[in-house]
């Protein structure tokens, strides 16, 4: 069975969560820029933030495109594989038989593109398939408990 690519919308999702993970820097540098105007702290404190901030950014934004690259799905009829990661790349096997539960979930992110998190739960840990769309979420998740339900009525 072939393995999937996330669609991608997931890129836009990826450049906001970069964009919003600066502004936030941006807010901690100000107040930082703050206590060192009013607390006389170090006045490198805040150039720093604004530094770590911004590298933040650029490192998220020129990952994107390999992120994209890399991260794959595939569901066979043993085991749910994800492949994830940028630098250290994690490629999981999660076997059919000890799957529990199988949830959709959208934050404000993936809502705005409509896009959905599969969450596959184990006893031990929770997988995830980040940013597909509506129906092949839906897809997926009955795929993974049809199989999930048949493995255990072999066992």
């Amino acid at each position: 069975m072939q393995t999937e690519q996330l669609p991608s919308q997931i890129k836009a999702v990826w450049t906001y969560s970069a964009l919003i993970s600066g502004g936030v820097g941006l807010l901690i540098s100000v107040a930082l820029w703050l206590t060192h105007v009013y607390l006389n702290w170090w006045f490198w404190l805040p150039l720093a933030a604004v530094g770590l901030s911004l590298l933040d950014v650029i490192v998220e934004l020129a990952v994107i495109p390999y992120r994209y690259a890399f991260s794959r799905y595939r569901i066979t009829e043993t085991a749910v594989y994800v492949r994830t990661g940028v630098f250290f790349k994690h490629e999981i096997a999660v076997p059919i038989n000890r799957i529990q539960n199988v949830t959709l979930a959208a934050g404000p992110l993936l809502q705005f593109k409509q896009l959905r998190e599969v969450a596959v739960d184990t006893a031990a840990t929770r997988y995830s398939i980040n940013g597909v769309t509506v129906p092949v979420a839906e897809r997926l998740r009955d795929q993974i408990l049809q199989l999930a339900r048949e493995a255990r009525d072999d066992a």
